[in-house]
């Protein structure tokens, strides 16, 4: 008889081997199932996980602004002829990755820019999602496009996250009054507030439906201000990220006693993102507070009405990423 290789050797050693661990593992372990249940719930736990990379992103820009605020000397030394603000140099690196992102990954575009004006004040009054990802595009955007910050209202219990006030301070993020904010847009900028909150980002859904709850204070802001209004909604929004459909009577509940969100946001899906920026709804003295709301509202349903498949689709939504509707900015 021949000899038996020595390479064939180990290699049956090998597979006696592993087949005796996979063997003694067995005895605890389906493999079988364990493989099956891991294929099952993967797409179930990426829906989960990926609203937490838009939250991951968003520290990621505090740490930026961290390192960059502590090496402040060095970077005023390299720049030391005067002719910048020093925060518009962070403000833009932050802008170029949140516009990368919505680029890449939404395909984001805006149709309209051109109804906001190149100077003097305007307030953005927008459809809340549940996510306002695209307000973080639209502010990236207009900053490089426009060289304009937009001041942006933020719910309350934002100051309570870890490093927000910070990226706020920076990035002009407030709860904010009908005087402060009033006092924004006689400075001459750009601000937007969603009426609808927290509450219309917990509480919407595919219906796209205004949850405004008879909230004015936005039109007293514009009234005071004589500021125009430009209204702005963003396609498939609720398509990119959903709250949970279920024990929704709840959740309200919940949310109005402790008024903080606690209602499961999912999904991170790579919808297409555009926003739509209407034409700008002028001063006019002979409205009151709770007609302009009315007009303002109008304006945005219109927006919805003209440029969203009701119910939205996801399906759809990804499909958009591949079809051409209109020239964008």
């Amino acid at each position: 008889m021949g000899t038996v290789p020595e390479e064939l050797i180990t290699l049956n050693n090998e597979t006696i081997k592993y087949s005796t661990i996979f063997s003694y593992i067995d005895q605890y372990i389906d493999l079988n199932y364990s493989i099956w249940l891991y294929r099952l719930l993967t797409p179930l736990m990426l829906t989960f996980l990926l609203p937490s990379l838009f939250v991951l992103l968003i520290y990621l820009s505090i740490s930026f602004l961290y390192v960059y605020k502590l090496h402040s000397r060095f970077i005023l030394q390299v720049y030391n002829d005067g002719d910048f603000d020093f925060w518009d140099v962070a403000r833009t690196l932050v802008a170029l990755v949140w516009d990368s992102h919505g680029w890449i990954f939404h395909g984001y575009e805006v149709c309209g820019l051109e109804n906001l004006p190149v100077e003097g004040p305007a307030l953005i009054i927008y459809y809340h999602g549940a996510i306002p990802i695209d307000m973080y595009y639209l502010v990236a955007r207009v900053y490089l496009k426009r060289s304009r910050l937009v001041y942006t209202v933020g719910d309350r219990f934002l100051e309570k996250l870890p490093g927000w006030s910070f990226l706020a301070r920076v990035m002009k993020i407030s709860p904010g009054t009908v005087q402060s904010c009033s006092s924004v847009l006689k400075e001459g900028n750009l601000l937007s507030i969603s009426p609808g909150g927290v509450y219309e980002a917990q509480f919407g859904d595919s219906n796209y439906e205004l949850l405004w709850r008879n909230r004015v204070g936005f039109a007293k802001v514009a009234i005071e201000s004589r500021a125009p209004i430009i209204p702005m909604f963003t396609e498939n929004l609720r398509e990119g990220f959903r709250s949970f459909g279920f024990a929704k009577s709840l959740f309200v509940r919940l949310y109005n006693a402790v008024r903080f969100p606690v209602r499961p946001v999912y999904g991170g899906f790579p919808v297409k993102f555009r926003s739509h920026l209407g034409k700008p709804i002028p001063y006019d003295p002979s409205l009151t507070p709770e007609q302009l709301q009315e007009k303002v509202a109008y304006a945005i349903e219109d927006l919805i009405n003209r440029n969203q498949r009701i119910p939205g689709s996801i399906m759809h939504g990804l499909l958009d990423r591949f079809i051409a509707k209109r020239k964008n900015d």
